[in-house]
């Protein structure tokens, strides 16, 4: 009997009707003979009665309380998403029980906010889908080997099913969301872009990483580890959304490459800060050095660094703006901060020293009279760094600049 993980985001367990939905796809796998396993999120967004945002809105007029008691406050959202769900299974002649991470055997460190799994105690879900039983587990966190309640950060319900998946050697983990796979770019700035068919993990990380929401990076990481076939799907379409495994893509297996369908998908990432900065006079040349590391120490991760014998550019999230200019300070630094900024990115499998790709990005924004700030390249990747007002622009000209909205030609 093969095993399915189904994982609902907050928008398919919004209100009754969208959980009638979901529900009827868990029916639909056990009536198929398959044994199925629940991940749910917190029930809508912000401004629902029950979203992880709306939870956190409650503390607005606390302070900052510690991270323990945070976690214990954002957990419930999925822990009443799990037990409203299971009802709704039970309702409609299913076996079913809810679970929080904890009890389905996610073992977390103790990085309240932002934990890792550690370790996938599989024996209770084994237990449970042995009789029949459908568990339905509160997405987005675990519990320590003391027993503290810890979430794992954005996108953790992501990581919950596909790390599940790895434990159980599931034969697919579904990530059930309102639109219908991975597109060439985000439909709300393309209304062309087209659902990519099947996509391998170094793409789908790629991707995630630099701005795409539809599934998170850590679980992407975790799927190609262990080998965990993932599909990202929607919950109110029959479509087959984008399969997610390895070997999948469009890069030709016998290395042929061709720079018409060198790129796979555009991305964006808005609300960057970028910053300038440059030693005093007459500091000795390890100034780098000394920068870095003062930045390091408070925790502060740069992004698009651009070094020069005597500044560096580089970028940082606006909520490390202030740790950052203090930072600076400490070290004695001059520095300008900029904080319209926003980076699109290329991504596509093997596109580094492909001819002609990084002259068609150039084309791109030259032909859109789109300034480019800072880049930076990887094997996979082209990133631009651009003013926020042209970022739409930029995404919309390199998607028809490489043709993604056609369908790629079988190998």
């Amino acid at each position: 009997m093969s095993l399915v993980i189904q994982k609902f985001g907050g928008t398919s367990v919004r209100d009754h009707g969208r959980r009638d939905v979901a529900a009827q796809w868990v029916h639909k796998a056990v009536t198929e003979g398959h044994q199925v396993i629940v991940v749910v999120s917190a029930m809508g967004r912000l401004g629902d009665p029950y979203a992880t945002d709306t939870l956190l809105g409650l503390l607005q007029d606390q302070g900052q309380p510690p991270l323990e008691e945070r976690d214990l406050l954002i957990s419930c959202g999925e822990v009443i998403s799990a037990v409203i769900v299971a009802g709704h299974l039970r309702a409609i002649g299913l076996q079913a029980k809810a679970l929080s991470g904890g009890e389905a055997g996610i073992v977390t460190d103790a990085s309240f906010g932002d934990a890792r799994i550690i370790e996938v105690i599989p024996t209770a879900l084994e237990d449970l889908t042995a009789q029949g039983i459908v568990p339905v587990i509160a997405g987005f966190q675990g519990r320590t080997q003391g027993g503290k309640i810890t979430t794992l950060g954005r996108g953790g319900s992501d990581t919950t099913a596909v790390a599940l998946g790895a434990a159980l050697r599931a034969d697919v983990v579904d990530i059930f969301t309102d639109v219908d796979g991975i597109k060439t770019a985000d439909p709300r700035i393309v209304p062309e872009a087209r659902t990519i068919a099947a996509l391998d993990y170094e793409e789908v990380f790629q991707l995630a990483n630099l701005g795409a929401r539809v599934i998170h990076p850590r679980a992407v990481e975790i799927g190609r580890q262990f080998g965990v076939t993932i599909r990202v799907r929607s919950t109110f379409s029959e479509s087959l959304g984008t399969l997610i495994a390895s070997g999948q893509g469009t890069l030709d297996p016998w290395g042929h490459r061709d720079p018409d369908h060198a790129v796979t998908g555009i991305t964006q990432l808005e609300h960057l800060m970028q910053f300038r900065v440059a030693p005093p006079v007459g500091m000795h040349k390890d100034w780098a050095f000394r920068l870095f590391m003062s930045l390091g120490e408070r925790g502060v991760s740069v992004d698009l660094i651009n070094l020069f014998p005597d500044q560096v550019y580089f970028c940082v999230p606006p909520e490390k703006t202030a740790v950052t200019a203090a930072a600076l300070d400490a070290v004695n630094f001059s520095y300008e901060a900029f904080d319209d900024r926003a980076k699109v990115s290329i991504v596509g499998s093997a596109i580094q020293g492909l001819p002609g790709v990084v002259g068609r990005v150039m084309a791109a924004m030259a032909q859109s009279d789109i300034e480019i700030l800072q880049s930076a390249d990887s094997h996979s990747t082209i990133t631009l760094l651009l003013h926020r007002c042209d970022m739409e622009r930029a995404v919309a000209s390199l998607h028809k600049q490489f043709h993604l909205a056609e369908e790629v030609p079988e190998r």
